[in-house]
């Protein structure tokens, strides 16, 4: 990833303003153990306490980093009950890289979000239907499918 993402413009602009990045061998110890990498490059996920919510292994393109990087991010709100934070994490990840691989995901956890938030199922069924009809070849798909039975 150094040679293509990394260096990429609209890479380091977000991981400028919107995260705090430590870069570290995949051979150090005691990080390597205790996170479990195995392979590089391997991006983490972390909350305030060090606690992991998100992982990506192997090369991601720049269109993709970003997107992943969102979804960690609104992983860690939705793990912490912040979920209009996590909503608006989700909601980028929508606007700005619906082709993504994390798009699909990204709708099924809006969906959750907005339903946790509250305690309304319209969203889950919302979540479903968006899912279907935007991404019917996504496990998502599968995952969501109880939610068309609301």
């Amino acid at each position: 990833m150094d040679a293509v993402t990394y260096p990429n413009a609209k890479v380091i602009d977000f991981i400028d303003r919107k995260i705090v990045p430590l870069r570290v061998p995949a051979d150090a110890q005691p990080l390597s153990t205790e996170f479990k990498v195995m392979w590089t490059p391997t991006l983490v996920s972390l909350d305030y306490y060090g606690r992991e919510h998100h992982r990506t292994v192997g090369f991601l393109p720049p269109d993709e980093l970003v997107p992943s990087l969102l979804l960690g991010m609104g992983k860690t709100d939705f793990d912490t009950e912040q979920f209009n934070d996590a909503i608006l994490h989700l909601d980028e990840i929508l606007s700005s890289y619906s082709k993504s691989a994390a798009a699909p995901e990204a709708v099924y956890l809006r969906g959750v979000c907005r339903f946790k938030s509250s305690h309304d199922a319209k969203p889950l069924k919302e979540a479903y239907e968006k899912l279907a009809s935007d991404y019917p070849d996504s496990e998502w798909v599968k995952r969501a499918q109880p939610y068309s039975l609301l």
